[in-house]
């Protein structure tokens, strides 16, 4: 089971700071990513780290803006998101791939959360 938690209203220009732990089955061996989904249109993979926390990625739009880490002690994922714009309106899900690399395609994941909103007001 994946929680997320952080998610909330924000001026432009602020921060959030996303977590996602998981319970359960642990994440420890895979990739784990964070996607989010406007209405209207289809999931992103916004940020995916690889199992140890090496090699990372992120979608042009929010290069130099989030950043993705982990902390497989306690198995749980972040997703820091600093300048923040109204474009970056959206559900935030974490999710976890069925392999240990960072995957760019949300049909790469196995393992969903239930999605935290994140709201950046104009």
């Amino acid at each position: 089971q994946l929680q997320a938690s952080g998610g909330g209203l924000v001026q432009a220009g602020g921060s959030l700071r996303l977590s996602c732990a998981a319970s359960g089955r642990t994440s420890v061996a895979y990739g784990m990513g964070w996607i989010r989904q406007v209405p209207g249109k289809e999931r992103e993979v916004v940020a995916a780290i690889n199992w140890n926390g090496r090699s990372t990625y992120y979608e042009d739009s929010v290069k130099g803006r989030f950043t993705i880490s982990r902390d497989n002690a306690k198995n749980t994922v972040y997703l820091q998101m600093n300048s923040l714009k109204s474009e970056d309106t959206a559900v935030y899900y974490c999710a976890v791939s069925s392999g240990s690399s960072y995957y760019i395609g949300p049909r790469q994941y196995a393992y969903w959360g239930q999605g935290t909103l994140v709201t950046v007001s104009s």
